[in-house]
């Protein structure tokens, strides 16, 4: 018997290292506000059983067997947008970090720090933040700054917090775009924050004239 006020953090694994996934599995379970409600190490599967599941969060593999993570993840989150992803992976190369956050997902942790990193990661997703771990955390910053300015800034922002960007850049309120994206208002705030921290910028007017000179450059 389930009590609704005692609901737990429904999660789904997806990793093709079985031990890896059951020490993962174990850890989870033993919080008393968490559930596994599935687990699977093939990336086909991945969105067949997440709508089965229903799972508030895919703690992703990067890289499995039949479809690798970043793709599971834009499929993800286009067909299922109200779940999150934590991406799970042994790198924290600056690439295999950005193709996570730019597919959707809402995190990254490093496999080495995933004891100590994932409850965490998953708490922080779940109140409408980015999580990254230590280990990944100087690699955005990096992109951020970018190597003689050869990064692209949007690069390191997530979808939704692209599509939060392109709203308020329309001159959208934090009311419509909550309502737009069936999110509340309170986490397009916090999305709106996020992407001002991210690219520098401390202004609605400063993102907006971001926006129009990011879309000439790419059309130039």
């Amino acid at each position: 018997m389930h009590h609704p006020s005692a609901a737990k953090v429904r999660v789904l694994l997806a990793d093709d290292h079985q031990m890896f996934r059951e020490a993962l599995c174990h850890l989870l379970q033993s919080q008393s506000d968490m559930e596994v409600v599935g687990q699977t190490g093939d990336g086909m599967q991945v969105v067949d059983l997440a709508r089965k599941t229903a799972p508030q969060i895919v703690c992703m593999d990067i890289s499995m067997p039949g479809m690798d993570g970043a793709e599971v993840t834009r499929i993800l989150r286009t067909v299922l947008p109200q779940v999150m992803v934590v991406a799970l992976s042994a790198y924290s190369d600056q690439q295999y970090v950005l193709d996570m956050l730019n597919a959707g997902a809402s995190g990254y942790v490093t496999k080495a720090e995933a004891s100590d990193e994932l409850l965490r990661a998953i708490r922080t997703v779940l109140s409408g933040r980015t999580y990254l771990c230590p280990d990944v955390a100087g690699v955005v910053t990096g992109a951020l700054v970018g190597q003689g300015g050869a990064a692209r800034p949007t690069a390191v922002l997530g979808a939704r917090e692209r599509q939060v960007l392109k709203l308020v850049a329309e001159g959208c309120t934090s009311v419509q775009i909550a309502d737009m994206l069936n999110i509340a208002p309170s986490t397009v705030e916090v999305h709106r924050r996020n992407i001002m921290r991210k690219l520098g910028r401390h202004s609605v007017a400063a993102l907006t004239r971001y926006v129009v000179n990011n879309e000439r450059g790419q059309r130039g």
